[in-house]
């Protein structure tokens, strides 16, 4: 990170850009969650609501390391408020057109919106901090996206119940131009620095190197872990007997349990308590553990479970992304944060399908069982990683 940068980096400067984090997490979960109660012809067509579900996050995986590289090239402060702009935009033009028709384009629409804005989001973390204050930074922005996830099933149903989808998009739409002004006005630019010229292959070997794969892999497999642990875990506690109520609180419990661990740990980083290595190896290690205790039988061990996943979850996120940021030059951070949130999205997606494939074959403890094997082999090469 730059100097001259770092010692402009206040904490005014960057809460706009929690607050963007907290956009895109609720954006994502505040809707997914209540899609098929918002629209009752939802309820009825499966395969229309899986593809709503994966247009967000599909968009995300094909779009973030485009607007990443961008915001290498244009800076990344435009490409934060263009996607501020465009994830109102696209939320308002639900709610002008009253139209279920037309809930797909706003689906894509605010994929791609986030797209921009979330890379864009965490390059700016990165360069307006200083190298010390990384964890710190890091952890408080993952603490305020991993209150979006918590929030948004819980207050994105309530004002589905209030309003339908029409006023949860309105209030998306009204949140994204809240954080648009603040953020314009507090986000100081940020210019683009030289860049050296850099071919293909330049590009795959950076990527392929040690230092960005362990630390996306790890941001991979904790993702992996929180995405089946709150498609799955639910559907245990039906199994045995839970109620809707308590199957809900399943569904809070790993978002909010990381909430409270980031900030400990990049504080923590910071102050030399815990190193990258021991951090990723021992979240890693914790969400394992928390897989496997899922796959105990009865209702008991299910909200442990979802509690230790989310403490391993909160533990790697804030570490891996301060390593990024530390082994990528200034002038690459919005491809890195780029690149690396791809990584988090496909573990995202790779995470449920792994278990259910396996409990599609064995049990679903199984499967808890399968993905806990690999969450847990991954810590070996983060042990050997090089720390900070």
């Amino acid at each position: 990170m730059d100097d001259q940068l770092a010692s402009r980096g206040t904490a005014r400067r960057t809460w706009p850009l929690y607050a963007a984090g907290f956009t895109t997490a609720f954006g994502a979960h505040g809707i997914a969650a209540n899609l098929g109660q918002g629209d009752p012809d939802l309820q009825g067509s499966v395969l229309y609501l899986g593809l709503l579900l994966a247009l967000y996050d599909g968009a995300e995986v094909v779009l973030k390391p485009v607007f990443g590289t961008l915001s290498d090239r244009i800076g990344a402060r435009p490409v934060l408020l263009g996607g501020l702009v465009a994830f109102a935009a696209a939320s308002a033009l639900f709610v002008w057109a009253r139209d279920p028709g037309l809930l797909w384009v706003a689906r894509l629409g605010q994929g791609a919106a986030a797209s921009a804005f979330s890379p864009a989001a965490s390059a700016l973390v990165a360069r307006l901090n200083p190298r010390g204050g990384h964890g710190r930074a890091f952890g408080s922005y993952g603490f305020f996206k991993s209150i979006g996830y918590t929030a948004g099933p819980l207050l994105g149903g309530a004002l589905v119940w209030a309003g339908g989808l029409t006023l949860l998009f309105g209030v998306l739409a009204a949140l994204a131009v809240g954080v648009t002004v603040w953020a314009a006005a507090a986000v100081p630019s940020v210019p683009p620095l030289p860049r050296a010229r850099q071919t293909v292959v330049d590009l795959v070997r950076g990527l392929a190197n040690g230092a960005f794969l362990r630390p996306v892999a790890a941001l991979a497999a904790a993702t992996a872990a929180l995405s089946a642990g709150v498609g799955f875990l639910p559907l245990s506690g039906a199994s045995s007997g839970l109620t809707p109520v308590v199957t809900g609180a399943m569904i809070s419990a790993p978002a909010a349990s990381a909430a409270f661990v980031q900030p400990w740990a990049g504080r923590s980083l910071d102050a030399g308590r815990i190193t990258v290595r021991a951090g990723l190896s021992a979240g890693l290690g914790v969400t394992g553990a928390g897989l496997a205790v899922a796959a105990l039988p009865g209702a008991v061990p299910l909200l442990p479970a979802a509690v230790l996943i989310g403490v391993g979850t909160g533990l790697i996120t804030p570490l891996a992304f301060t390593a990024l940021a530390a082994s990528t030059p200034p002038e690459h951070l919005g491809r890195t944060m780029g690149t690396a949130e791809l990584g988090r999205e496909l573990g995202d997606a790779g995470g449920p399908l792994l278990v259910a494939a396996v409990a599609a074959a064995l049990t679903l403890g199984w499967g808890y069982l399968a993905l806990a094997l690999v969450v847990v082999l991954l810590a070996v090469p983060s042990a050997i990683a090089v720390d900070r």
